[in-house]
């Protein structure tokens, strides 16, 4: 009846070290997901800022080159004449005129044609 009890007894405690055996493993994998999750974050945040800092490189280049073009523009001598007839035929703005004039290097008929089509 001895090694009965010795048995039971000895059984109890494996479930008891079973059980704080569980218990670690449970905690140890809550603090690795912890960890897991951190690190996540930092390679979320570090990958969002990357996009962020290519979209505004994209941004910059592409004003720069449009304000590159309206330079170039700028240099092109129009009429004012020209741009006049383009304003009443077209019925635009003095700007969005003198824009595609400048654009079709002075050329009152290749304006026109491109803005009608």
């Amino acid at each position: 009846m001895a090694d009965t009890n010795g048995d039971e007894q000895h059984h109890e405690e494996e479930e008891q070290t079973d059980k704080k055996q569980k218990r670690h493993d449970l905690t140890g994998a809550k603090d690795l997901d912890k960890v897991t999750d951190y690190a996540e974050e930092l390679e979320l945040k570090s990958d969002i800022s990357n996009a962020a800092n290519i979209f505004a490189e994209k941004r910059n280049k592409e004003d720069e080159l449009k304000l590159a073009k309206e330079r170039e523009l700028q240099k092109i001598h129009v009429k004012k004449e020209d741009v006049e007839l383009i304003m009443h035929e077209m019925e635009i703005s003095r700007y969005q005129a003198e824009k595609t004039l400048r654009e079709h290097s002075g050329n009152v008929v290749n304006a026109l044609v491109a803005l009608v089509e």
